[in-house]
């Protein structure tokens, strides 16, 4: 089987990463098309994966118009010399309109609910993967399965933190350390939202920095007194740091949601909403603040809070023993479509052998 990928953010290099191993391995071919969008190039050359980067993201409406014509017009000539049985993606459009022109199969896995996005993709997919927490219904493509996006490379099967990374952070072993995740607000489900205003940030940075080490994760470029702040890690190291902080503190959903696998204690800051994160909440795995009051009391109480590693350790093996290992399934699924869309429509809990014991 030749697979075509398309990543629209880092955070699907990861989705699909072992996936992509595990398929390899199994003599499958896979190919990785990508924008040039933050960290998305180097992880894709860390993992030594087969890979096409199309140019930089372009920004603002009638940029974005002009991308969706030039990246489909260069993921057709790449779909076309790579000749691809089938096309994955996290939502990209792009993937699912060449796939539609080629008249190949678009399997995509959707968590955001961004409905713009969706409009421009979902007429050209065969099947929606969403997780059971997903707060949308997105029709008769919509398939559920017991997982998050981020279990597929955070899932202790496959994922074991490197204690290493505290001398890359010039720390002593176990010595406590935060981190605060800033966006960029320029993707187009960001639109009309809102997290820190960049007073509150400097703020925010500031009285942290008197009880703990603090760095920063930022999509945007820090100036003034956040500079020294910033986070100087190789970008594949960076769920190493999330796993041994002793708190997250961010706009960031994806970077939330991993610190929930991982058990570290995570602050959400932002309007944007996702039915994973209020499920991840539910389990006790994430606080969600719609705005930056009340931020700085909450992180500090947690600070101050005996154990607090260890009561997040406990909620996070609870999460997992009720959810599936996402990577296995994603393997049985593509290897077996179309039949494993047969399966899953007559038979959804099919999917429970791939819950294992944690």
């Amino acid at each position: 089987m030749r697979i075509l990928i398309d990543i629209g953010h880092p955070a699907h290099v990861h989705l699909f990463k072992n996936f992509s191993w595990i398929m390899q391995k199994k003599g499958h071919s896979v190919l990785f098309t990508s924008r040039d969008k933050e960290v998305t190039v180097q992880l894709l050359r860390a993992y030594k994966f087969d890979f096409i980067v199309f140019g930089r993201p372009l920004k603002k409406i009638v940029g974005k118009i002009w991308g969706l014509i030039k990246f489909d017009f260069l993921l057709f000539k790449t779909a076309l010399k790579f000749k691809p049985d089938i096309l994955l993606s996290a939502g990209s459009m792009y993937a699912a309109q060449v796939a539609w022109i080629l008249r190949k199969p678009h399997v995509t896995f959707e968590d955001t609910g961004n409905m713009e996005q969706i409009r421009l993709y979902k007429p050209f997919s065969k099947v929606i993967l969403v997780s059971t927490a997903f707060h949308k219904n997105l029709g008769e493509k919509q398939i559920q399965y017991k997982g998050y996006h981020e279990l597929a490379y955070l899932h202790p099967n496959y994922y074991q933190p490197d204690d290493t990374i505290y001398a890359t952070l010039k720390l002593r072993k176990g010595e406590p350390f935060l981190i605060i995740r800033f966006v960029s607000w320029e993707a187009s489900h960001d639109m009309g939202h809102a997290g820190f205003t960049a007073r509150i940030k400097v703020d925010i940075v500031n009285e942290l920095s008197k009880h703990t080490e603090v760095f920063i994760s930022s999509e945007c470029d820090l100036s003034g007194s956040l500079k020294k702040f910033q986070i100087k890690i190789p970008s594949e190291r960076m769920h190493d740091a999330l796993a041994f902080a002793a708190l997250y503190i961010g706009e960031g959903a994806t970077m939330a949601s991993e610190c929930a696998m991982l058990g570290t204690p995570a602050i959400y800051v932002n309007s944007i909403t996702a039915g994973t994160l209020e499920e991840q909440e539910k389990y006790g795995l994430i606080y969600s603040f719609r705005n930056s009051d009340g931020v700085l009391g909450k992180a500090l109480k947690l600070i101050d809070t005996p154990n607090l590693r260890q009561i997040h350790q406990e909620r996070r093996q609870k999460m997992l023993v009720d959810k599936i290992n996402v990577t296995e399934f994603m393997c049985w699924f593509i290897e077996n479509y179309p039949e494993s869309v047969n399966i899953m429509r007559t038979d959804p809990d099919y999917q429970l052998r791939f819950r294992k014991e944690i």
